[in-house]
């Protein structure tokens, strides 16, 4: 597994994921889960993550259970059962999730081949550490993603103000 970044940290009990780490699928489809992102998590419970289609890029989601847990308690709150389109949406947002276990061996995760094809996994990916989630992306579209540092500087400007 080659490097981008390595560099990562652990505040307050919150895990928070930073760098960027390529692995390629083995033949039965497995990834080497980054081991610079395994050394930030809770090692005194067993890891589970839970995957998730991102809502507006061509990428994956990974949450620590707990942070899943977390950002699914943000949405339901502000949800209404009782309203169909609510309903809904959050029948919506539970779709299509998965859980991963790293094996103990080796760190290897299995993610469902629907869910990497759905993002155009071939044989190389990018994890990208976002904060609290960690990304994964088909390599040839997370280098596609970025951003120049003109648009990234008028987008700061335009949001930050």
């Amino acid at each position: 597994m080659e490097k981008y970044v390595k560099s990562f940290a652990n505040f307050a009990g919150m895990t928070k994921f930073i760098g960027e780490y390529r692995a390629k699928i083995d033949d039965k489809g497995r990834l080497v889960f980054p081991s610079a992102f395994k050394a930030v998590m809770d090692s005194s419970r067993p890891l589970t993550l839970v995957v998730k289609k991102d809502l507006f890029a061509p990428c994956l989601d990974i949450y620590t259970e707990e942070e899943w847990e977390r950002q699914s308690e943000a949405v339901r709150s502000r949800l209404n059962s009782f309203n169909r389109e609510h309903d809904a949406f959050w029948r919506g947002y539970m779709r299509n999730r998965a859980t991963a276990v790293p094996d103990g061996k080796l760190g290897r995760i299995s993610i469902p081949r629907q869910m990497l094809d759905d993002i155009g996994v071939e044989k190389e990916v990018v994890f990208a550490g976002n904060d609290y989630k960690i990304e994964l992306w088909a390599r040839e579209k997370y280098e596609a993603s970025a951003i120049g540092s003109d648009e990234f500087t008028a987008l700061a400007e335009k949001i930050l103000g």
